[in-house]
């Protein structure tokens, strides 16, 4: 069985995918699969259902969904379900088989952190495109595209994974900037910087992928789109990196131009 959350809500065994069509035993699911073998109270997966204002029959509302959960994932010809009942909650157990894409999208990026301290560029990008990948879309109710997030538990674990993302993006292109692979990154740098405007790493991994792209008017030109927004927006001026990648451009400075000579297994 694998359950993937990183995008709207499904599950896949073999080949078939499964979808549940029932908001709230969706959400009922993914804050189970957030917690995998833990337990979570009835309170918390109340709250996460209807957040401050439970209704007046919510804990038997929740044994519903509870039971319609238990229907969903019951596989055929088994006696046994992954959901426990076990006091004051419930425990979504884990078959040693079972994969979470949620969970092995930071395991994933770990590795890659851990190869691209060790230089391991060539191995540290293909980690990191392996686990971007697992991104199907907006997660966890971002977007509208799942479950609404009314509780702490959902929210936070969305949080999380998508800074894990920003990072993991930013790595990759860390690996393709000190591979050479400057001009392939800067399609990706461009869609990067318009998501995230006020990212100012990836407006410094642009200018620097342009500069060394023989594109010193277009680095230039990103520099000012930036400092315009932060101005605009926060009425700030572009941090010290920024500024200095500024001027060395502004300067010529050539030892921007060539990345370290860092390849893999060397």
């Amino acid at each position: 069985m694998r359950y993937e959350m990183l995008g709207p809500l499904r599950i896949k065994d073999g080949d078939d995918y499964a979808t549940i069509n029932a908001q709230k035993v969706e959400i009922v699911l993914t804050v189970l699969l957030i917690r995998a073998d833990r337990l979570v109270s009835l309170e918390q997966l109340m709250r996460e259902i209807w957040g401050e204002d439970l209704p007046r029959r919510a804990t038997a509302g929740l044994h519903v969904y509870i039971s319609q959960l238990r229907k969903f994932l019951k596989a055929p010809g088994t006696a046994g379900n992954p959901v426990e009942t076990r006091a004051p909650g419930y425990v979504l157990h884990k078959n040693p088989e079972d994969r979470i894409d949620a969970q092995d999208f930071p395991e994933l990026v770990d590795v890659g952190r851990s190869l691209l301290r060790e230089k391991r560029y060539d191995d540290a990008a293909s980690c990191f495109g392996q686990a971007l990948a697992l991104w199907r879309g907006p997660i966890l109710g971002q977007g509208g595209n799942g479950p609404a997030a009314n509780g702490p538990i959902v929210d936070g674990f969305s949080t999380w994974l998508t800074e894990i993302r920003l990072e993991c993006q930013e790595m990759l292109v860390e690996c393709q900037l000190q591979l050479g692979r400057h001009r392939e990154a800067v399609g990706m740098l461009y869609a990067l910087t318009a998501e995230n405007p006020m990212c100012e790493a990836f407006h410094r991994q642009l200018m620097l992928a342009l500069y060394r792209s023989e594109r010193q008017a277009d680095a230039l030109k990103v520099y000012q789109s930036v400092r315009k927004t932060l101005n605009d927006e926060l009425g700030l001026e572009p941090g010290r990196p920024l500024q200095d990648l500024q001027r060395a451009i502004l300067s010529g400075d050539m030892d921007l131009i060539t990345p370290p000579l860092a390849m893999s297994g060397h």
